[in-house]
């Protein structure tokens, strides 16, 4: 069989949940499909190990310079050429070319756009809101991240259930993990951290409701004053809010925000927080919460969207627009040995659920059906 990906997304170099969820697959289908023929589609030279390929794999560059609408026009005119001989096309994130073969699978993450449209430029909600309808009667199999995502495809989007597979994100294994004290002690040292601190990791926006997080953290620091919070992520709309409230509370030297760290450096400051706070309004899946997880690390989350049905029993759930509930569930966290104990142990099972490898057995099964 002839498969084509779209390795576009996958081969950005700064990469968040649908970046890394393309490359993952992607990875993974090399180890798993010694059988099919696979052409990566991409628009510059494939990297950061995507371009090791075993033989079944071939890198196939489609230069388009204008850059923008990379997927409708220059992937349109590959597939017009070639969809005759490709049996299926993947698509990871959202969006199928004009011209695509009659088997063609595409994943859609969320639909936060239409929930919180304030925080998108107008055209990527028409281009989005286009590429979902469009998807809907182009696609022969729509797969999506979880339950909740699926609910919500088929309650705006009037999506038919059969048609939607629903299959759960994973987790790199190798690096989220436990680690010693030392190897976490060494890289706390390297940026300073001499204090206990809670983590937030993701984009730092409204969406996230990280100003409202700040807040909270100020509440929480009037009983637990030795305590930092480190925010991990990119900006995002929204982030002047975030400095207003630390300038605010005078959390100047009480918030930290490290920038971009590597991914080894990440895993170990996120071992060494005391707790995950994650508040965020809207989530497809929520990655961040099972990779803090793995790492022995409890969790306190929003009860909404899909973070529930993620998270399990092994977090401790709060609404995130209620500041009293937030505020409790971080000082419960801190401080109650034997929740922290407990939640350390719910979660190291929770996690067992995820993997990268089940995703792609799950979505190959997909693809080839």
């Amino acid at each position: 069989m002839q498969i084509g990906i779209d390795a576009s997304r996958a081969n950005k170099p700064i990469k968040t949940g649908t970046e890394w969820y393309s490359y993952y697959l992607i990875q993974w289908f090399k180890k798993l499909d010694k059988d099919n023929h696979y052409f990566l589609y991409t628009n510059v030279a494939l990297k950061k190990g995507l371009e090791i390929c075993p033989q079944n794999f071939k890198e196939k560059v489609l230069n388009w310079l204008p850059g923008r609408l990379w997927t409708q026009f220059r992937l349109s005119w590959e597939m017009l050429k070639k969809r005759k001989k490709l049996d299926r096309l993947f698509v990871s994130a959202h969006v199928i070319p004009l011209i695509h073969p009659k088997n063609t699978i595409v994943t859609i993450h969320d639909i936060g756009f239409e929930r919180f449209p304030e925080i998108y430029p107008w055209y990527d909600i028409v281009y989005h809101k286009w590429a979902i309808r469009f998807a809907k009667h182009a696609a022969s199999k729509i797969i999506t991240i979880s339950e909740f995502s699926k609910s919500e495809l088929i309650d705006v989007f009037k999506m038919k259930p059969e048609k939607i597979q629903v299959i759960y994100n994973g987790y790199d294994k190798e690096k989220y993990r436990l680690y010693e004290n030392k190897e976490i002690d060494k890289i706390k040292s390297k940026y300073n951290l001499k204090s206990p601190y809670l983590i937030f990791i993701g984009r730092l926006e409204e969406k996230k409701n990280t100003p409202f997080l700040i807040e909270c953290f100020a509440e929480f620091k009037k009983q637990f004053p030795q305590y930092k919070l480190v925010l991990i992520g990119r900006h995002g709309h929204g982030f002047e809010k975030v400095k207003e409230n630390i300038k605010k509370y005078n959390l100047e030297d009480e918030v930290i925000f490290p920038g971009w760290i590597q991914t080894n450096d990440l895993t170990r400051l996120l071992a060494g927080a005391k707790a995950m706070v994650f508040p965020s309004l809207y989530e497809g899946f929520g990655i961040p919460v099972i990779e803090a997880m793995a790492c022995g690390v409890p969790v306190a989350c929003s009860n909404t969207t899909s973070l529930p049905e993620v998270a399990g029993e092994a977090a401790v759930l709060f609404d995130p627009l209620n500041k009293e509930q937030i505020v409790e569930s971080m000082k419960k966290i801190v401080s109650d040995q034997n929740l922290r104990q407990n939640l350390i142990e719910k979660g190291l099972e929770n996690v067992k659920r995820f993997s990268w490898e089940k995703c792609a057995r799950e979505t190959l099964e997909v693809i080839r059906n």
